[in-house]
């Protein structure tokens, strides 16, 4: 029985908007949309209004890509580029309740980026893709040799309604050149590694991969070529 079968399907829970009290958007990357709303319930009742705030963007979504290839022992080898992100700079350790690592706000991840207003299509989705594997990653593939991995997802639906779509790709990794990257200060000096997909699995348990797109990509690259 499935998990619909067993549960009769999500609860169906409306959202009325009362009021968009979202301030005036400035000229950042994103914006602050701030909603008063009231949710009815599937038994007639209706909660008190309340506000909830997420975040928006102009390109919503964003593609994830596998780069993969057999290693001379016949090991299945995956491309990691290091990323700097802000929030985890800033973060830091001590606001968290636990020991965590402490790597100065940088990441193990894999190739990603945005999906533009153009792109819009399951063809703009792989064009994305290949897009983004050659900027980050200096590895250029036909759209045909991209493969969808999975379903889409929302990695923080509580904040934003980013769905991330993913791809995997055999590559000839003597082809790889020097990445040109998108322009971005954060993308200079970033480190590209290839290693094996069992390492970076295990390198997952350890939480030195600490980008849940990455682990998930990797994790279903492994069910599908164990």
């Amino acid at each position: 029985m499935s998990l619909v079968e067993r549960s009769h399907g999500l609860p169906p829970i409306r959202l009325e908007l009362l009021e968009d009290e979202s301030p005036a958007s400035g000229p950042g990357f994103l914006r602050l949309v701030r909603r008063r709303l009231c949710a009815h319930y599937p038994d007639g009742t209706s909660s008190a209004p309340f506000v909830y705030d997420e975040v928006d963007r102009r390109a919503i979504d964003a593609v994830v890509v596998v780069a993969h290839y057999l290693g001379p022992e016949r090991k299945r080898r995956v491309f990691l580029r290091s990323a700097l992100r802000p929030p985890v700079y800033f973060r830091g350790v001590s606001r968290a309740p636990v020991a965590v690592p402490d790597n100065n706000g940088g990441l193990w991840e894999l190739p990603a980026g945005l999906v533009e207003e153009d792109e819009q299509s399951p063809e703009g989705l792989v064009r994305a893709a290949s897009r983004e594997l050659f900027e980050e990653v200096g590895l250029s593939v036909p759209d045909a040799a991209l493969h969808p991995l999975g379903p889409s997802t929302y990695p923080c639906p509580g904040v934003i309604s980013e769905r991330h779509f993913f791809f995997e790709t055999a590559v000839d990794p003597t082809t790889r050149v020097e990445p040109p990257l998108d322009g971005s200060a954060l993308e200079r000096f970033g480190q590209i590694v290839d290693v094996s997909l069992a390492e970076a699995l295990d390198l997952c348990r350890r939480g030195d991969i600490e980008d849940a797109k990455t682990e998930l990509a990797l994790r279903r690259l492994g069910e599908r070529y164990p």
